[in-house]
């Protein structure tokens, strides 16, 4: 029997792509899956940014089951920047990828059962940039720290890692040469990938990891790149 047949597991961002699959796996291997999204889902419609909603949905969990195994920070903030990020935009992004997180740890924090974990979701973006990315690069930023903090502050009680997604694929699309071929691991990321890992993170097999952020992002951000080299070119202005 799976060590997860009866764990009770929160997702936010659980109804489509990267938190989708991770609540399926959960599913599959016998727990209890409740899922917090924008989107229409069979247990609870909410927004990440509204306090009240957090709480709404905490309650609920909380009355139906009595505690949390494992909480998986999943849900995606808004991705723009300069030069049209307005200020509510900006704070609606930290909202969601950073301070719903927060809360709904401290929510939860006298209800999770011996053993729990936290994996957040945060993003190879917390460590490289492209433009006009800002409020969803201050939030995965934002989530990776974080991480580090609430580690420590639960030490002893929950472990706490976050992951780091580079490119992942979460439509039909298939690629292949040089979308596949730049990634050292020779192809574009799946859900999959992540999902494995959130689930290790939150097995007994992961016993003597907190605090940590594992990038899983194909080898990218290990590559260097510089203009002639190895076939890399860069056109400027474009």
């Amino acid at each position: 029997m799976s060590e997860f047949a009866g764990k009770v597991v929160v997702v936010t961002g659980g109804a489509q792509g990267i938190g989708r699959c991770i609540a399926e796996q959960f599913n599959a291997a016998g727990a209890t899956v409740c899922v917090f999204d924008l989107q229409e889902n069979p247990y609870f419609t909410g927004n990440l940014a509204e306090e009240a909603d957090l709480r709404a949905f905490c309650a609920k969990v909380l009355a139906e089951h009595g505690h949390v195994d494992y909480l998986i920070n999943n849900a995606a903030p808004l991705f723009k920047g300069l030069p049209d990020c307005s200020w509510e935009e900006f704070n609606y992004a930290l909202k969601v990828g950073v301070a719903a997180p927060y809360m709904l740890t401290q929510l939860f924090q006298e209800h999770f059962a011996p053993g729990a974990a936290i994996v957040n979701i945060s993003s190879s973006r917390d460590r490289m940039s492209m433009p006009g990315s800002e409020s969803y690069t201050a939030a995965k930023g934002g989530i990776a720290a974080l991480t580090h903090a609430l580690a420590v502050s639960l030490s002893g009680r929950v472990r706490v890692n976050s992951i780091s997604p580079g490119w992942i694929e979460t439509g039909s699309s298939v690629y292949s040469g040089a979308d596949a071929a730049q990634h050292p691991a020779g192809r574009v990321g799946r859900p999959q990938d992540i999902a494995d890992m959130v689930l290790f993170l939150c097995s007994s097999k992961a016993g003597f990891i907190t605090g940590e952020n594992i990038c899983i992002d194909g080898g990218m951000t290990r590559q260097m790149i510089y203009h002639g080299d190895h076939g890399w070119s860069l056109t400027p202005g474009k």
